[in-house]
């Protein structure tokens, strides 16, 4: 399936198969949600979700994939749509940044610190930044403002989408090498939790979310 940009008279072209038969946006739904639902069930979801949960990720991931499939290219380029990579939960995709936002918002439940307590925590604590990948992380959730700026000046959503995709990245880089829970290696029970580093999850978390929202796609707690 192939998707065209807009020419420079700014008439947005057909999206169109390589046969050249036009495609009808609910046949691309309908295609994305079967891909979905395959994708999630080769990962096991369907044994570890409940129904309702299983038909929530279905549905985010079809069509948060598609929106970002078209929003992460430029308006003004020319693109071939493809399933295969829209569904990658590997490089600049929705279906990765879904899989890193569940993830992060796990960290802090596998925890046993509520919501709560890091709101809590973000009004008494003060932030202590030591490890160079924390500061890292930090500049790099600054800067989420002067992406919106930058998109509402010149419309382009891309940019938003490269952002989400750095600061997933980004974060990846911390969690390697900043650990945020500590357990015994004999028992497995917590015997640390560094909440400063929790806070940075939770604003990572945050900025990820915020950034969903406005790209329209629906996040999970759980997928």
């Amino acid at each position: 399936v192939k998707v065209f940009g807009q020419d420079h008279h700014n008439r947005i072209k057909k999206l169109k198969t390589r046969s050249g038969e036009t495609v009808r946006l609910v046949d691309l739904l309908d295609e994305g949600l079967k891909r979905a639902e395959q994708k999630l069930i080769e990962k096991g979801r369907d044994k570890e979700l409940t129904k309702e949960q299983f038909k929530a990720a279905k549905e985010n991931v079809a069509y948060g994939c598609i929106k970002y499939a078209d929003l992460s290219h430029s308006r003004t380029n020319d693109y071939v749509f493809s399933f295969d990579k829209m569904l990658d939960d590997r490089g600049n995709t929705a279906a990765y940044l879904l899989y890193a936002y569940v993830r992060i918002r796990s960290i802090a439940r596998n925890a046993n610190v509520s919501q709560q307590k890091l709101k809590e925590a973000a009004i008494k604590d003060k932030i202590q930044l030591d490890h160079e990948k924390e500061w890292k992380l930090a500049k790099c959730l600054l800067r989420f403002p002067e992406i919106i700026l930058k998109c509402l000046d010149d419309l382009m959503l891309h940019t938003l989408c490269e952002y989400l995709y750095e600061t997933s990245n980004t974060f990846t880089e911390f969690y390697d090498v900043c650990y945020c829970i500590e357990k015994d290696r004999q028992t497995g029970k917590i015997v640390n939790v560094n909440m400063n580093r929790l806070l940075l999850c939770e604003a990572t978390a945050n900025v990820i979310a915020a950034g969903f929202h406005l790209l329209g796609i629906e996040p999970l707690e759980r997928m």
